[in-house]
């Protein structure tokens, strides 16, 4: 209660933020993405997904693939969750294609297929959080709403000199207060486009465009130089290394995959079998996290088939947002395949059709690398 008292004694009302913002982006912001000039909730709604953590240049071509294959919400909905799945593979974040087709069919079953211009109603609807509500409803039905993504926390940040870390409870709800007082009385669509284009062509993370920026006049922390330490980084923490022995079968002319299950890391994708997963290793001077005895190679290939001969290939590399994977590939070669009839999370993939699989990113390059070598 006393975190509202404190803000409900600051004015954040300040309509020239918004006048100077939606004049700029009239005439400077963007007008020709793929999701814009339309009030069709179903496309706002797929872009907006789709840009959460995610640059607008890497979306463009999955937008636009993605609809050519469910070109409605009732495709998306009708459709198994292994196809949105393989369309959205290499994209990353594979929580948001999941929660995708879930929002989907709520849409579906409880709105009769259509989105509710309700924000709170958004919000309430998987994968759809505070921020991405206010802007489906902005752009799809005009409701002023606040939105605030890392563009628009590093916009206000800067321009009203916000000296702690916006991450934290306390500064977060103060970004909120000041978002919502900041909203126009009109024109909610080219003001919340505006924060976009602004946060992402001008008032970028590094090197900040403040030559050309509306707002230098009264940011504060242009004036006091202190663009590049706002906004306040979060403190840095140690990030943990992980190791992977994955077996990289091949027989015929396949190979073995094994579907993830559908929560956690590449939830409900195909991927190589492991040995123990993403494992922390232990801290020994001369340890080799990813070495693996002979015999317990013959074990894990045993269900499979007959092993011919095995080699171990170049350590790949993965950052995820919470640690660093090292993924130590065993190429085996099977001189004899077993039947699987009992095992329905194992499938033998064609290398020729790797590139339509449900891959996660590096498996699917490491795996494309593989068939086209000799």
């Amino acid at each position: 209660m006393k975190l509202a008292v404190e803000f409900a004694r600051e004015d954040f009302h300040d309509p020239d933020f918004s006048a100077t913002l939606m004049a700029w982006q009239k005439q400077h912001g963007r007008h020709t993405l793929p999701w814009q000039n339309t009030r069709d909730a179903y496309l706002i709604w797929l872009s907006e997904i789709m840009l959460q953590q995610t640059q607008v240049s890497a979306v463009i071509g999955y937008y636009q693939r993605f609809l050519q294959r469910f070109p409605d919400l009732a495709s998306l909905a009708a459709a198994p969750v292994e196809e949105v799945m393989a369309q959205w593979s290499g994209l990353g974040y594979y929580t948001r294609a999941r929660n995708l087709h879930k929002c989907a069919q709520r849409v579906v079953a409880e709105y009769g297929g259509v989105f509710p211009s309700d924000p709170l109603l958004l919000a309430d609807l998987p994968g759809i959080g505070r921020s991405t509500a206010a802007a489906i409803a902005a752009f799809s039905s005009g409701r002023r709403a606040a939105i605030m993504d890392g563009n628009v926390k590093r916009v206000l940040a800067r321009v009203y000199g916000v000296d702690t870390y916006p991450g934290e409870r306390k500064t977060e709800e103060m970004l909120w207060h000041r978002a919502e007082a900041l909203l126009p009385e009109q024109g909610i669509e080219s003001y919340t486009q505006g924060l976009m284009d602004m946060g992402a062509t001008l008032c970028t993370r590094s090197k900040p465009d403040c030559a050309r920026c509306p707002m230098q006049p009264r940011c504060v922390a242009y004036n006091t130089g202190r663009t590049a330490q706002l906004p306040v980084r979060k403190p840095k923490k140690a990030s943990p290394e992980k190791h992977a022995i994955m077996l990289l079968m091949i027989a015929n002319g396949a190979v073995l995959l094994e579907q993830r299950p559908p929560s956690g890391i590449w939830g409900g994708l195909l991927s190589l079998p492991e040995l123990a997963g993403h494992v922390a290793a232990p801290e020994e001077d001369g340890h080799d996290a990813n070495a693996v005895e002979d015999s317990e190679l013959l074990r894990a290939v045993e269900p499979f088939g007959t092993m011919e001969s095995y080699e171990r290939l170049n350590t790949v590399i993965h950052v995820f947002t919470h640690y660093k994977l090292h993924i130590a590939p065993y190429r085996i070669t099977l001189a004899q395949r077993r039947m699987m009839a009992a095992q329905s999370a194992y499938v033998w993939l064609p290398l020729a059709q790797l590139g339509e699989a449900a891959l996660p990113a590096p498996i699917k390059k490491l795996l494309l690398e593989l068939a086209g070598s000799p």
